[in-house]
Order: structure tokens, then C-alpha cells, then sequence
């Protein structure tokens, strides 16, 4: 497998910028994109298959390393300091697709087709 991670194969949305996160686990899973705003930050991911599960959805465990990833990102950015997840507990709601953007912020993570 090549270090490097290849170039995104779908549009990304406007203003978000790639994470230059290139080692250990978000070289599997990424690439991964971060926008700032509202003086706060959202990261976000486009499905690839790669990130899927036998049936084209997203990969539950995709979004909760996602979802661990964003918040914790977000949370030692905006407080300058660093964390651990202690306890991560997610409830599905609906499922993601290949080509469908998902967004980790303060709110949540939300999907768009």
C-alpha cells in the first residue's frame, strides 16, 4: 500500500481544506477535510468505497472513528489542549452512501446526498 493518499474522487464542499494528517490509522480511513467557521471548525469526509461495508454504506466503525476524530479535533482547537476519548456512544440514524459528504461539528454529524 502507498503512503500517500489519493486524490479525492468526488467534489468537496466549498471552503473546507484537506487535514495534511498523513500517518498511522487517517491514512487508512481519510482523506479528511476541515472548514472554519462561525469561529469554530466542522470536519468532513466523502464517502469512498473504501470507507463502505458490504452493502455500500458507510462503515459504522468509520463513522464513529470519524465522529471520535472530529469532536476531539474540534474540542482541542477551539480550548488549545489536548484529550482522550474516555466513552464514545453513537446512535444510527440513517445511513451513508458512496458520494454523500459527512460533517462531525459541536451538533453532531449530518450527511447530505
Amino acid at each position: 500500500m502507498s503512503d500517500d493518499i489519493s486524490p479525492p474522487q468526488f467534489e468537496i464542499p466549498e471552503g473546507y481544506a484537506a487535514l495534511e494528517w498523513r500517518r498511522g490509522f487517517v491514512r487508512q480511513i481519510g482523506p479528511l477535510y476541515r472548514r472554519a467557521s462561525n469561529g469554530g471548525y466542522t470536519m468532513g469526509f466523502r464517502v469512498e468505497e473504501h470507507h463502505t461495508n458490504g452493502m455500500t454504506n458507510a462503515h459504522g466503525g468509520m463513522l464513529m472513528s470519524f465522529a471520535d476524530m472530529a469532536w476531539g479535533h474540534i474540542v482541542s482547537v477551539e480550548t488549545s489542549s489536548y484529550w482522550v476519548t474516555v466513552r464514545l456512544t453513537l446512535d444510527f440514524l440513517s445511513s451513508a452512501h458512496i458520494g454523500d459528504w459527512v460533517e462531525g461539528a459541536r451538533r453532531g454529524l449530518v450527511h447530505r446526498r
